[in-house]
């Protein structure tokens, strides 16, 4: 039997049903939970031919791992993931200067769904993160995400530090992001194919991580506390590439 995931949520729910439908094996409703967004999914699931069955709260609350499911989610089959061969491939032919971002070792289900969210908001490439201590795929970085899980092509790499080298002999600039460095994210070039790595919560970028970065760039802090969450460092990073490039 293939395996599956569960993606909860009105709006990721119709992400998936609208980009992706063949994934869909079938549509949990909590029992009589009925609206608009709701009913109008469960008819386009009809029309595909999808499955729907109905639970109980707490049966949802429990295939959703606790998340804010708002009353539905879908069993679909698992994301399929980026090879990272594939990427570098498209990357060599692509028009545009590539922006990709890089989470290294980001563990928090929520800080990863908000930080894919902002990479697909920002048209972000692809998202990079290593085998080992990243976030898994789980019905809340799928909520939290909003859809961006359903489209955004993501990398896993065995070996980061290696890929990294990878992306910079294939011309792209990789830029950390470090509380103590002097330089601001303000005072970056990210017009050019571009990389930003994001470090985990707490420790931030590891050694081997830092010592590859072409730069480091850290953000302004005015006021009396030391960082910000890494997802809001990594919108703050990523539009500051948008706007550039919007220029």
């Amino acid at each position: 039997m293939s395996k599956k995931e569960i993606i909860p949520g009105i709006h990721t729910v119709s992400t998936l049903l609208n980009h992706q439908p063949e994934r869909a094996h079938s549509l949990w409703l909590e029992q009589n939970k009925h609206n608009t967004r709701i009913d109008a999914l469960v008819q386009q699931a009809r029309s595909l031919g999808i499955a729907i069955q109905s639970v109980q709260r707490t049966k949802l609350d429990q295939l959703c791992e606790g998340t804010q499911h708002q009353g539905i989610a879908a069993s679909c089959s698992v994301t399929t993931l980026l090879d990272e061969h594939r990427l570098c491939d498209q990357l060599q032919h692509s028009d545009t200067p590539a922006l990709l971002l890089i989470l290294d070792e980001v563990s928090d289900p929520h800080n990863f769904g908000a930080c894919l969210r902002s990479a697909d908001a920002a048209g972000v490439d692809a998202v990079v993160i290593p085998q080992r201590n990243s976030a898994p795929l789980t019905p809340v970085v799928h909520k939290i995400a909003s859809g961006a899980t359903i489209h955004l092509p993501i990398v896993k790499t065995a070996n980061l530090s290696r890929f990294i080298d990878t992306l910079k002999k294939l011309g792209i600039w990789v830029y950390g992001a470090a509380g103590e460095a002097t330089d601001s994210i303000y005072t970056a070039n990210l017009t050019h194919p571009t990389a930003i790595i994001m470090g985990a919560e707490g420790q931030g970028l590891r050694r081997l991580t830092q010592e590859r970065c072409d730069q480091l760039y850290s953000l302004p802090m005015l006021g009396d506390v030391e960082s910000l969450n890494v997802s809001v460092a990594t919108g703050i990073f990523l539009f500051e590439a948008v706007r550039q490039r919007s220029c």
